[in-house]
């Protein structure tokens, strides 16, 4: 009876040691303070509008962060909702850096004859009247009476009815020489009659430009009578600004529109830079060539341009990704799922899109490029800005991870593999292109499959050199 109390006295003592042990429920989290999604300056202590009319977000005490990075910040995925947080990839993409300018067409100099007289004369009828007027070759331009091609008239008559070929054959040579017409000198020779005046023609087809004359002018040898040019083609002479120079060269395509002609372009390339600056604008005079076989575009029409340049393939992001300061350039880099970072990057070349990435950045990278302002100005506080580049020299530049191959280019001999995280180069999950070693068999892999592999950081490229296949259920971890 004495063993039996005992045991029954024992009963609940035992069943309360076996219960499992309350869990501690959180104690629920506290905003600080609200912030207005557009000025982190406006601050207040209880919800409510910001001067625009948005609810203020609240801002809670910091998490310590998985990655012990100074100046990381955490947001919940309702505030990333909330401000519109998105995000682009760093990666390699070619950059367009087009030069936007304007210019002013000008006549072909190259395909502009100018017509001076060879002798003394008065020009007896003008059959053109104004500057500006096409004309076609052969077309009547004046008749000129000169005594000196009167004479050259007598001298070749007078070696015909001498019958001597050689007198004959020298006077023709001098009175084309005086640019007579050859259908002039041989109508003489079947007329053998002197003619006062003779009338020149024009050599070529175009519009007449600088008509100096009148009839009844005295000209000499010298004297501009007026000029002819083509506009088959014109030149357009444009300027940029000497920072620009050295992203110029001949032959460079350039894409040109008119005002009063919208939707047309066309198309031309760089065919001269002059070889010294304006002094006053400090620019860079060139010369760009346009076909204008219907004539549409006309000497002093003013014009803009677009000198179009493709550069290598190189790290870029968005342009809206970028914060400029007055001394800094920086993004705000995904580190992991709702944690972000400031971090410092050096700028390259850009075009309408896209910027360059120089120092800062790896290809992969996820950085902000919505509500960017909102994050940064938290994160730079104590941000260290460091460049996320690839591992300093302390750290080994190889990582074994898991991934799944996208896509197998085996003329290329590379593998597109969407990777898991790098813990220790703190890099979060992305899809890369990487280069295979030539020791590893490429037709034992498979797209789809998953795989765990090694792989080296060398001269800014990834290569693997070990990648074995996991099965579905293989757990593995990441160094």
């Amino acid at each position: 009876m004495l063993a039996l109390g005992l045991a029954l006295g024992a009963l609940p003592t035992l069943y309360f040691a076996l219960q499992p042990a309350p869990t501690e429920q959180p104690a629920e989290r506290q905003p600080l303070y609200w912030v207005a999604p557009m000025d982190p300056n406006y601050r207040r202590d209880a919800p409510g509008k910001s001067p625009m009319g948005m609810d203020l977000v609240p801002v809670y005490k910091e998490a310590p962060s998985s990655t012990d990075n100074p100046g990381a910040v955490r947001i919940t995925p309702t505030v990333i909702n909330n401000l519109g947080v998105r995000t682009a990839t760093a990666d390699e993409r070619v950059l367009t850096p087009n030069i936007e300018t304007v210019g002013f067409v000008q006549y072909d100099e190259n395909q502009l004859e100018h017509i001076h007289p060879r002798v003394n004369g008065w020009i007896e009828q003008l059959f053109v009247s104004s500057t500006g007027d096409p004309v076609s070759r052969g077309q009547k331009l004046y008749s000129l009476y000169s005594p000196e091609l009167v004479n050259a008239q007598e001298e070749l008559l007078l070696a015909l009815n001498q019958n001597n070929s050689r007198l004959v054959a020298a006077t023709e040579e001098r009175m084309r020489a005086l640019q007579i017409p050859e259908t002039f000198i041989q109508s003489l020779k079947k007329s053998r009659q002197v003619s006062q005046s003779i009338i020149f023609y024009a050599p070529k087809n175009g519009v007449l430009d600088n008509l100096n004359v009148r009839a009844g002018f005295y000209v000499e040898p010298g004297v501009q009578l007026m000029s002819i040019a083509a506009l088959d083609s014109v030149w357009v002479e444009a300027e940029v600004f000497a920072r620009q120079a050295n992203r110029i060269a001949v032959g460079l395509p350039v894409t040109m529109n008119l005002e009063f002609l919208p939707g047309r372009e066309w198309l031309g390339q760089v065919d001269y830079i002059y070889p010294s600056l304006n002094e006053m604008s400090r620019t860079l005079r060139l010369r760009l060539r346009f076909a204008n076989s219907d004539h549409q575009l006309k000497p002093g029409m003013y014009t803009q341009v677009r000198i179009e340049q493709t550069l290598p393939a190189a790290l870029t992001v968005p342009r809206e990704a970028v914060i400029r300061t007055g001394n800094q350039d920086r993004v705000v880099v995904q580190l992991a799922a709702g944690e972000y970072k400031s971090v410092a990057v050096t700028l390259g070349q850009s075009d309408r899109n896209l910027v360059q990435i120089l120092t800062g950045l790896m290809p992969g990278d996820r950085v902000v490029t919505s509500a960017q302002f909102l994050i940064d100005s938290e994160s730079s506080k104590r941000s260290d800005f460091l460049r996320m580049q690839a591992p300093p020299a302390s750290m080994a530049k190889t990582a074994t991870v898991a991934g799944v191959i996208n896509a197998i280019n085996a003329d290329q001999r590379t593998l597109n593999i969407s990777r898991e995280a790098i813990a220790k180069w703190h890099r979060p999950a992305a899809t890369l292109d990487f280069s295979v070693a030539p020791e590893i068999n490429l037709t034992r892999l498979a797209e789809g499959e998953r795989v765990h592999f090694e792989f080296a950081v060398e001269a800014g490229q990834f290569l693997i050199t070990a990648i074995h296949a996991l099965p579905e259920a293989a757990e593995v971890g990441n160094d």
